[in-house]
Formats: C-alpha cells, sequence, structure tokens
C-alpha cells in the first residue's frame, strides 16, 4: 500500500521517536535540552513541540530492512542512528554557514550558544554509533558503515567551506561535494536496515547505489529551494546561500557555463562581503538567466530515474519497492 508523504511521516515517527526519546535520555542534561530542540521535540525550555522535519532518512531505513525482507520494527536502531547522524550534521553545519532559522524556529547556536550546539552534535553522532553497535542483528557491521559514510559527510562538509575560498570550483568537483555531503547518509540509511536483516550483498550494493542518487537529486533541488523556495514552506531564510556567496551546484554550473549571466555572477561572487538584499535578488535572477534552474531540475530527475533503476536490478518485495520509489519521487518533487 503506497502511503501519501503525512501518513509515512506518521508512520516513521511512531515507529522511531521513542527510540530516539530513550536515546536522548542517555545524555548530559543540557546536551539533551539542545538535541531536543534540534529535532523539533521540544523547545528552548523544554517543553513539548512540534517542529521535526520530514523524516526521510529513517523512512528510507525502515524501507530497507522491508526490501530484506523483515519486518520495519528491525530498522528501528538504523532508522534512530541515522537521524541522530543527520542531527548532528545539522547542528555543525548551522553553526559553520552563521544560519539563524531552520524549520520556522531560530538555529540551535543562535538559541543555545556556539559551544553547546557543537557538543550537542558531537554528543547525537556518537549517540548514533553506540545504537548501532548495540543492535542484535550484524550491528558492528552497521556501525562501521555509518562511521565510513559520516566521514564522506564531513569530507564533503570540509570541500562545502573550501570552495567559498574559491573562483575556480568545476562542476565535477561540485558535484563529488554534493555526493558526499548529502549522498553518503542516503546511501547509509537506505542499507543500514537491510543489513540488519541480514539483506544479501547484491540487494545492499543496489540500495546504496540507489540511496547515492536520491541523496545528489535531493541536494540539487535543496540547492534550488535555497535560492527560489518559498521560505514559510522551507522554513529557511530564502536566498540566504547566495547571501553568503556559497557555491552551489546551480550557480557553479552558471558560472562554468560562461556567457554574460555568468560573466556577471562570477563578478559578484568575487565582491569580498556577503551579498546585500538586492544583490541577492540580482543573483538569483543572473543564476536562472544563464539555464542554471533548468540545468539542476532536468540533473535531478536524471539522478532519481538512475535511482529508481537500480531498485529493479535486485528481488525484494513489491510493495517495498513501490515505497522506496514513492520516497524517492517526494524528496526530489517537494515544494517546487
Amino acid at each position: 500500500m503506497t502511503l501519501a508523504p503525512t501518513e509515512r511521516t506518521d508512520s516513521v515517527r511512531y515507529l522511531v521517536e521513542p527510540a530516539i526519546r530513550r536515546a536522548l535520555d542517555r545524555l548530559h542534561p543540557n546536551s539533551r535540552l539542545v538535541a531536543g530542540y534540534q529535532l523539533g521535540l521540544w523547545d528552548t525550555d523544554g517543553s513539548p513541540a512540534d517542529a521535526c522535519g520530514k523524516w526521510l532518512r529513517p523512512a528510507l531505513a525502515l524501507l530497507s530492512a522491508r526490501a530484506a525482507g523483515g519486518d520495519p520494527e528491525r530498522g528501528v536502531p538504523a532508522a534512530a542512528a541515522v537521524e541522530l547522524a543527520h542531527t548532528f550534521s545539522l547542528l555543525h553545519d548551522d553553526v559553520m554557514d552563521g544560519d539563524t532559522e531552520r524549520r520556522h524556529r531560530p538555529t540551535a547556536w543562535t538559541a543555545f550558544g556556539v559551544g553547546p550546539a557543537i557538543l550537542a552534535g558531537d554528543a547525537l553522532l556518537g549517540l548514533a554509533v553506540e545504537l548501532l553497535a548495540e543492535a542484535p542483528a550484524d550491528g558492528a557491521a552497521a556501525a562501521h558503515r555509518l562511521s565510513v559514510d559520516v566521514g564522506r559527510l564531513v569530507a564533503g562538509q570540509a570541500a562545502d567551506l573550501e570552495f567559498e575560498r574559491r573562483d575556480d570550483v568545476t562542476l565535477d568537483e561540485c558535484l563529488a561535494m554534493a555526493s558526499d555531503k548529502t549522498g553518503a547518509l542516503f546511501a547509509c540509511a537506505a542499507t543500514l536496515g537491510a543489513m540488519l536483516c541480514d539483506g544479501p550483498p547484491a540487494l545492499l550494493a543496489a540500495l546504496s547505489r540507489f540511496g547515492g542518487q536520491l541523496g545528489l537529486a535531493f541536494q540539487l533541488v535543496d540547492d534550488l529551494l535555497g535560492i527560489w523556495g518559498d521560505s514559510r514552506r522551507t522554513g529557511k531564510a530564502t536566498g540566504a546561500d547566495l547571501r553568503i556567496r556559497k557555491r552551489s551546484t546551480p550557480v557553479v554550473w552558471a558560472i562554468t557555463a560562461g556567457g554574460p549571466a555568468g560573466r556577471a555572477l562570477a563578478d559578484l561572487y568575487r565582491l569580498p562581503r556577503t551579498l546585500n538584499e538586492e544583490e541577492v535578488d540580482r543573483a538569483a535572477q543572473l543564476v536562472e538567466a544563464a539555464g542554471a534552474r533548468e540545468w539542476a531540475v532536468q540533473r535531478a530527475e536524471q539522478e532519481i530515474d538512475q535511482a529508481l533503476a537500480q531498485l529493479e536490478e535486485v528481488p525484494m518485495p513489491a510493495d517495498a519497492r513501490q515505497e522506496l520509489s514513492d520516497l524517492a519521487v517526494f524528496a526530489v518533487r517537494r515544494d517546487r
């Protein structure tokens, strides 16, 4: 049975949120408060809140378990671990980028301070590995897989920061960065549930490829939303990446494609400061005029098509394949 996005989110939260709450109780009270706030479970004073994200990565982990023929419950440690690892990355990412809003709320570092936000992120990453190591089936291998993919995520973040200091970033470099920064954890999520259900190597490899391509498509769409998304729906300030002259994939495509719009955008990006509102609007117009918006949409659709093809390469229950396909299409077509 195919679930609507809201039904899927509710179903995932029903299974995974209790495990996450139990895990958070292991943390120091200060880090627990910050982490739960970042997860959207409570407000700065600890009072209940409902500001959670879409739970895409936990959904992938649960569906991964189903793809291996297991019950979704067997994938709960994987689902909780990838959401904790994702939240670790968001806590640190908001600090590095200086973002002040996420999911329609102040970011954790603005609410609690830089130090507490970083420490909470560190605590969540350790907790994610801990949960997998304790899993009853193949937990050590799952924990190792998460650690490797988080290493790729960090490498992608490092490249993203490096690109802000360079004006010669190539499109291939930018796509590789996005594949690491976002694709690695998607690939991990799509694989861990099946690992905990003793999935065969061919299935694990196909699910990993599926998740990696889905993650790249997701990042391409996220880059578009960062420029043109409605902040009332995305929960993030529109144009924030342009303001700090971040070299996202559409920007790099526009600049490297050449032409009048690309050259004008390159000139804007050479300014040794953040862009003002008029310049942000101008930059968005130039990205679109160069053809980068259309390119990013088409490239995201291509990545999804290739991701879906991976699901046809290996045997799995038909309902799991359909749910994975529906999740992929939703992730790439959200809010645009």
